[in-house]
């Protein structure tokens, strides 16, 4: 099996490759020379989102737009309770 280098240094897994190794779009490989003609690709551990980055969208599930008056209403109840 053979693929080509582009320009930007690019080059195309062999899609009996992919589908052997479950790569996905967006999946990252790791690429480790051998010697000067030889190099191993390896699938790289999916990192768990640690984080504040895991946070990103959380908050998005509890939205609810309420207009200002229902914001005091809620407000005020509490100080009468």
């Amino acid at each position: 099996m053979a693929t080509t280098v582009t320009e930007r240094g690019q080059v195309s897994i062999p899609a009996t490759v992919r589908k052997r190794l479950n790569l996905t779009p967006g999946q990252r490989v790791t690429w480790e020379p051998i010697s000067d003609h030889e190099c191993r690709m390896k699938v790289a551990p999916e990192s768990p989102i640690l984080g504040a980055k895991a946070m990103l969208g959380y908050a998005a599930k509890f939205r609810r737009v309420r207009r200002t008056s229902e914001w005091m209403d809620e407000i005020r109840q509490g100080e009468i309770e």
